[in-house]
Parts: C-alpha cells; structure tokens; sequence
C-alpha cells in the first residue's frame, strides 16, 4: 500500500481484515505489517482511544463472536472443560485453523482434529470424541435436504429387484467410530444434567435427521456389521448371507433382518433414489 495516496477500497478491505483476524492482535499485526503503518491515516483516533486502539475492538468483537458461535456448537465440550478451559482452547485453535468461509458453520470443523494433538487429551481422553460427535450433530442438522426411503417405497420394490438391492444413506446419516461413550456425555448436557464420567467403550454411533430434529445412538454389534456393508456397496442378498451367517437359530434370521430394516425405514437413514 502506498503511504502517500489513499487506499484502494480492496487494500483497505485487505488490511483491516488482517488486522481484525490477526491471532495475537492488532499491536502484533501492526509491528509485523508494512502494509499497517498508516493506520492512522485511515482510522481517525483521538485523545481518547487510537487508531489501533479502535481496530482492537473489531478485533477483540471478531474473537468473541466467534467463541459464542463455538459454545452454542460445543455445549457438552463446554461443559465438561468448563468456560475458561473452553476459552484458552479455542484461543489456540483458532491460531492452528483460523477460518477460512464466510459462514459460521465451519468454524468448528476441526476442533476434534485439534483436540487430537492437545496435550489436553491427558485431563480428557474422551475430548475429541466428545468434539467429533458434536460436530456430527451439526453436519447432519445442516446437510442437503433430500427425500428419504420409507415404508411405503419399499413396499412398491418388485420380489425379483431384492437380491441386487443396493440402499445408499441420506446426507444427513453419519456415522462416528468412538472409543469413549461420548453419546451419554452429550446426552446429559442436552438435558441440563451434571455430565457423567465417561465410560471406556469403543462404540459405534449413528447420526441422522428426521423431521428437522437430529438423533443419534450406539449400534449393536449386528447392525454395525450391516451398516459396513451397506456404505461398501454390497447388495441386500449379500447383507443377508453375512448377517446371517452369525445366526444360530436359521429360522430367526428373516426376524432379525426385518427388525433392522424396520428400524432404519422408521428412522429415515437411507435416500430415496428414485426421488432424489
């Protein structure tokens, strides 16, 4: 930026965001920008406050709205760490993974990622499953809307069409790989209850949406095997045969299919292909 000539607006805009997003302040970002040394050319001060002075407060508005937008995203992450833990880590986060979209949304997208390589896991080694379930909550409330396999289209598939059946899940569905009960910490916060000791527990959680509301559970062990084969592709035939094989009772495996489809169906975790 030239000294002697007024700013174009895009320097300007380019300089105060620099200023705004800079991770140790404006002072810091003012002694290491050649571009800022004008800064008093651009914003008036007074005897009261100075140029930077005031870009502080943009600064310092920028910082906290989004540590508010993290809260409101992170509220069982909060309330196990408590507010100041909460505040010193999302301090340095937003050092590691300044954000990098215009929307709010995706500013916590890697904060269990983060949490991965904290020396905070030592207090709480259950963080960033507890962070990355959170973040599943958000990712499933906010993906693309698309109709769901229910019942009644499933009921319209033709005898000969089950074998080669291929379900494919909604956006909205994720699945999270957890060594910790984290879905009983999460639980208990959305409840406004004292947030329990988390349990050692590898576990496998489903998220969807239903209706605008997000839910989410454990799997049984069958169903996750079912799960598996359904995100590689498999057809409804194979899905049957492996399940099936860890059946005693041969008589009690169209059961345990039905109930396991029966519950997805209800729940709304599949696309409706011919719809979408």
């Amino acid at each position: 930026m030239n000294p002697d000539a007024a700013p174009e607006l895009a320097e300007l805009q380019a300089l105060l965001y620099r200023l705004i997003v800079a991770p140790n302040g404006v002072a810091d970002a003012l002694a290491n920008d050649g571009d800022a040394t004008n800064l008093e050319s651009i914003i008036i001060g007074d005897s009261r406050m100075s140029a930077a002075a005031r870009a502080e407060i943009y600064s310092g508005a920028y910082f906290y709205r989004l540590l508010d937008a993290l809260k409101e995203d992170f509220p069982a992450t909060l309330a196990v760490m408590g507010g100041d833990e909460f505040h010193n880590l999302i301090t340095g986060y937003l050092i590691a993974y300044p954000p990098t979209e215009p929307s709010l949304l995706y500013a916590g997208r890697y904060l269990a990622d983060y949490f991965d390589q904290s020396p905070m896991l030592t207090r709480w080694p259950y963080i960033a499953d507890l962070a990355r379930l959170e973040r599943a909550l958000i990712e499933s409330f906010h993906a693309a809307d698309f109709m769901t396999l229910d019942r009644a289209a499933v009921e319209a598939i033709a005898p000969h069409d089950w074998p080669s059946l291929k379900l494919r899940f909604h956006p909205a569905t994720h699945f999270l790989d957890a060594q910790w009960r984290v879905d009983e910490i999460v639980r208990a916060v959305a409840q406004d209850s004292e947030p329990p000791q988390a349990l050692a527990l590898p576990v496998r959680i489903i998220v969807w949406r239903k209706d605008a509301q997000v839910f989410y559970r454990t799997v049984e062990a069958v169903e996750a095997v079912a799960l598996a084969l359904i995100a590689q592709g498999s057809e409804f035939e194979a899905i049957c045969e492996t399940i099936g094989a860890g059946v005693i009772d041969e008589n009690a495996i169209p059961q345990l299919i039905n109930r396991l489809l029966v519950r997805w169906l209800d729940d709304g975790i599949f696309l409706n292909q011919s719809a979408a």
